[in-house]
């Protein structure tokens, strides 16, 4: 990958990370110090109607700095439903999202994205890997079958919305500097090997799929390091964080959040590699999301009691920077 040593990206006082979508709902989890739950009424009763959840991530990133306050909506779930229904029970305000980013191309990461740019107001820069528009795309079952991906990104489509398209494989500044699109991630890391029963159809023929298109979001919170933010981590979460460190040249890493991608008997083999890797890095913030799978949650909060953070639809992961803390 062709891309310079480090991209300058700005400190912020504060970053707020609100769960759209994620496979996990629960409206009777309490608040903590980091993260704020949906209250389960706000009116004396509780309503008839409720958050939903499937098998996919929708995350609204806020960053704060100083007078500036900037809004990235990262990935928009499974289904053409879900999200816009979570989107209008919290009462969110789609007109402050200033840009929308794609983590990968799968289903589960692109389902609400033509209705909620159907709900924009305004034109917004749209990022995304190349490799979203790969098709046709394979998930290999065990019997020797494979399971065809929905096509649900086209070019074409896309064009013909109120976006600015950008499609790059390195690393792309949003909101005035304060949030980075990683780019394709570099796999460096010996165990983390990418998901080895997806293919694709390349010049007619059914090839090997990367997955290359897998990126992640990383927010540096001013004073205490960055804020990682991953879909899948289809390219391994730690070799995620690696480059997220690579591209800043920030070293310190104070949370990790997303989907980790530790779920299935593949997977599965690499949790404690993977746990062994979080205790060197170090994050005060764990919060594993989507695909990571039940066996690797639990082991990571076993893990780390005091930096894990269960998620659920509708929270509110709060992260404070430090009063003059490096800019």
């Amino acid at each position: 990958m062709n891309q310079p040593a480090t991209v300058p990206i700005h400190a912020v006082d504060r970053v707020e990370i609100l769960t759209l979508m994620e496979n996990y709902v629960d409206v009777l989890l309490t608040n903590s110090e980091v993260v704020t739950r949906p209250p389960l009424s706000k009116s004396g009763t509780i309503p008839s109607d409720t958050l939903l959840a499937e098998h996919g991530l929708s995350l609204l990133v806020t960053v704060y700095a100083g007078d500036d306050t900037h809004t990235v909506l990262f990935d928009t779930g499974y289904s053409n439903i879900g999200v816009m229904h979570n989107v209008d029970m919290l009462g969110v305000d789609l007109d402050r999202v200033e840009a929308m980013a794609l983590s990968h191309g799968h289903m589960d990461h692109t389902g609400s994205l033509y209705p909620l740019l159907d709900r924009m107001p305004h034109k917004i820069p749209l990022v995304v890997h190349p490799g979203v528009f790969d098709a046709p795309r394979f998930f290999g079952l065990a019997d020797g079958r494979r399971l065809l991906f929905p096509q649900t990104l086209v070019k074409e489509d896309l064009l013909k919305r109120n976006i600015d398209l950008v499609e790059s494989t390195t690393p792309t500044p949003l909101a005035g500097r304060t949030v980075l699109v990683t780019g394709e991630v570099e796999r460096v890391t010996p165990f983390e090997k990418g998901l080895p029963n997806a293919s694709m159809e390349r010049d007619g023929k059914v090839v090997s799929d990367p997955i290359a298109d897998d990126q992640a979001l990383v927010v540096h919170l001013k004073g205490k390091g960055l804020v990682i933010i991953a879909g899948c981590s289809h390219a391994g979460i730690i070799n995620t964080i690696l480059h997220a460190q690579k591209i800043t040249g920030i070293q310190e890493v104070y949370a990790a959040m997303g989907g980790f991608h530790l779920s299935g008997p593949f997977f599965e083999k690499i949790i404690e590699e993977t746990i062994a890797e979080f205790k060197k890095i170090g994050p005060k913030v764990l919060s594993p999301m989507h695909c990571t799978g039940w066996k690797a949650i639990h082991q990571i909060a076993q893990a780390f009691p005091d930096a894990f953070v269960l998620n659920s639809v509708g929270s509110v992961i709060a992260l404070q920077g430090t009063t003059g803390g490096p800019a």
